[in-house]
């Protein structure tokens, strides 16, 4: 399976084709298939109106267009409604609309915010926020070195007076799982709702907000080959009909009075102004692409080609691989530092080398502090990945420390 998805499907990205160099940040954003890019494009030269105001027909079809992406979003991460499908610009603006909306609304001063040392600071500033508006504690659940989470400490924090959990199902630094099922358990357990971030979950493994009893969930389309621009906010519905509107304007109403208005029903009162309809287009493109090849199949390529970099990593002296010592609880993500150089400077040699990674604190420097790193530099992988690429890259890697002028 593994070398016939690369044979096969490689060939289904342009700038894959064409680009020279080993594309390994995917975990900053993935590349587009050809059908992604031809959704887009295509929206715009035969379907260019705007959805859900006329009773035209070609404004009437750019509202299919745009409802039925809702719909594949709904059938992918397996929610009960459309209802419960909020477009958002990307997976910061759904996570600070459920703080802004839910957040302040039902959170009090009397209680407790928890929040994963781990996050991406996309579902640790918005809290941040909530608890300082609203005077209630906020306290930080702590990962070990491996990136794991214990019972201990997952007792610790969610306690009787706890409203909400954020955590993401998988680390953006070390790729670590977090265990979300016994979380949400937790949090449930106590009345307490979970924003869960999915910006590295949902692109990588299979995802089933009702299987894991989900209260929010946060993903962003570029990440998972679709377009920049789009993101996706799940909640449950019994939630989201309490929440008032983030977000005041066109579209989002029932009728509009001199003294107030009559908000618009899910999905669409939380959904102001005109929409990105032709990256909602493409994201579900993007959607029928996973499930073309299949999810399982991306997630068992993937797997095999983070052990592969990890074992050749772990065998190239002065390398440092953040988080767990075990290549399957990577997901995909290899952080790592060499000792003596600064990541910036590791990011500079491989990009002479034509191999493009990331470098820096991966808006995660709470995480970074607390394992006792600055920064660090990180490479991420995609199905469409290859081992020739990764070879090149543990070349690269091992080349480091004698062109900073470390003898071995």
């Amino acid at each position: 399976m593994n070398n016939t998805l690369l044979t096969d499907h490689r060939e289904d990205f342009p700038l894959l084709k064409q680009f020279d160099a080993a594309y390994l940040d995917n975990a900053a954003t993935s590349q587009k298939p050809q059908c992604v890019i031809d959704a887009e494009k295509n929206f715009y030269e035969k379907l260019n109106s705007n959805p859900l105001r006329g009773f035209y027909d070609l404004s009437l079809a750019a509202t299919d267009a745009y409802e039925n992406a809702r719909e594949s979003v709904r059938r992918f991460i397996g929610a009960k409604s459309t209802k419960e499908i909020i477009f958002t610009a990307n997976a910061t603006s759904a996570i600070n609309l459920a703080a802004y909306s839910y957040g302040l609304s039902n959170i009090g001063s009397n209680d407790r915010i928890v929040v994963s040392i781990a996050e991406h600071h996309s579902n640790m500033l918005p809290w941040q926020m909530v608890a300082a508006k609203t005077g209630a504690e906020l306290e930080y659940m702590k990962c070990g070195k491996q990136g794991e989470f214990s019972d201990e400490e997952i007792d610790r924090c969610i306690t009787s007076n706890t409203r909400l959990v954020a955590i993401a199902a998988v680390s953006n630094v070390t790729g670590a799982c977090a265990p979300i099922q016994k979380i949400i358990a937790a949090a449930h357990s106590f009345g307490a709702v979970v924003m869960l971030d999915g910006a590295q979950s949902v692109p990588h493994m299979k995802t089933d907000v009702q299987e894991l009893d989900a209260d929010f969930l946060a993903f962003s389309a570029h990440k998972m080959m679709g377009p920049m621009g789009v993101g996706v906010l799940y909640g449950k519905q019994e939630l989201l009909e309490k929440m008032p509107p983030f977000l005041t304007g066109g579209e989002m109403i029932e009728s509009v009075r001199l003294d107030g208005a009559t908000y618009a029903q899910l999905p669409h009162k939380f959904e102001a102004g005109t929409v990105n309809a032709a990256g909602a287009a493409a994201l579900d493109a993007a959607i029928k692409y996973y499930e073309k090849i299949g999810i399982d199949n991306m997630e068992q390529r993937e797997q095999y080609l983070t052990k592969y970099a990890f074992d050749g990593l772990s065998q190239i002296p002065h390398v440092n691989i953040i988080g767990s010592s075990d290549s399957s609880n990577h997901t995909g993500i290899l952080s790592f530092t060499i000792d003596g150089v600064h990541p910036h400077d590791v990011s500079a040699v491989l990009n002479d080398d034509k191999i493009c990674i990331r470098a820096g604190h991966h808006c995660a420097q709470p995480l970074l502090a607390h394992l006792g790193v600055r920064s660090s530099s990180r490479a991420s992988l995609m199905f469409y990945n290859t081992t020739e690429e990764i070879d090149k890259f543990l070349a690269s890697v091992a080349s480091v420390r004698k062109l900073m002028g470390y003898r071995e």
